[in-house]
């Protein structure tokens, strides 16, 4: 039965849907089978793994809006064990729509539960705002993973997150717990990203991941090209960490059962 992963972060520019696809990649790599929803109606994790937007006339938000099963929605990527229900703008209106409905905060729970059976892990790209379509992600997953920028405010954004998340345990029931913090667009040459790692550590102890994502062009470069880091440039260092985090992430789940 599929571990369900949501990554989150309120702020843009975290590496957040970068995170996603390239976390999906590898573990798909290391012989996993894994769904990637995309959450967002922006929809980059949908272009980032090579699925045509334009060309994609069922999404997420069919399945959301009851329009459609998620049989029909679900695309393969070009990686083996590796699939998609893909986003687009459309979804935005889901949230409009979804506001009368009782179990609002839980549609994507619902859709996802029946087919967990089917995926060794379903990972789920927040948007980068705390509205319904996030919180939608919060309940049905059972960890989440959030990415946190070498960046000045880091802390202050991680600890409002992680109110945000025990408001949503409290108030919604939901059992969702924090599989840890990722550190992210890590420059080892600028003085205050090391110290960023430093108080995040201090702070979070045991609640970071080893792995550090590292500013790094092929990473930037390989959504253009509807590709993942692993099928764009495997040697770099963004690859590198990105299996590092894969494989942590495995461990963590075998230690636990």
């Amino acid at each position: 039965m599929a571990k369900i992963i949501s990554l989150v972060n309120q702020k843009g520019g975290t590496a957040k849907t970068t995170t996603t696809v390239n976390l999906g990649a590898y573990l798909a790599a290391m012989g996993k089978y894994v769904l990637l929803i995309d959450l967002d109606p922006q929809a980059n994790a949908t272009s980032g793994v090579g699925v045509n937007r334009d060309n994609t006339d069922k999404t997420l938000y069919h399945i959301l809006a009851n329009q459609a099963p998620f049989d029909e929605i679900i695309k393969k990527t070009s990686l083996f064990g590796y699939d998609i229900i893909p986003s687009s703008s459309d979804l935005a209106g889901a949230v409009v729509e979804l506001i009368n409905d009782s179990r609002r905060e839980f549609k994507l729970y619902d859709v996802l539960h029946s087919i967990r059976t089917n995926y060794d892990y379903i990972l789920i790209d927040c948007p980068p705002s705390l509205g319904l379509l996030t919180i939608n992600g919060l309940t049905a997953a059972d960890s989440v993973i959030i990415p946190v920028q070498c960046e000045y405010y880091a802390l202050e954004g991680l600890s409002q997150l992680l109110k945000t998340i025990q408001l949503v345990k409290e108030n919604l029931g939901s059992e969702v717990g924090i599989m840890g913090a990722l550190l992210t667009m890590y420059d080892k040459r600028n003085r205050l990203a090391r110290e960023v790692v430093k108080e995040v550590r201090l702070n979070f102890p045991g609640r970071v991941f080893d792995a550090i994502i590292p500013r790094c062009v092929r990473l930037a470069e390989a959504p253009s090209f509807g590709q993942t880091i692993l099928q764009f440039d495997v040697k770099s260092a963004g690859a590198q960490a990105y299996r590092q985090l894969a494989e942590e992430i495995i461990n963590l789940e075998s230690s636990n059962t």
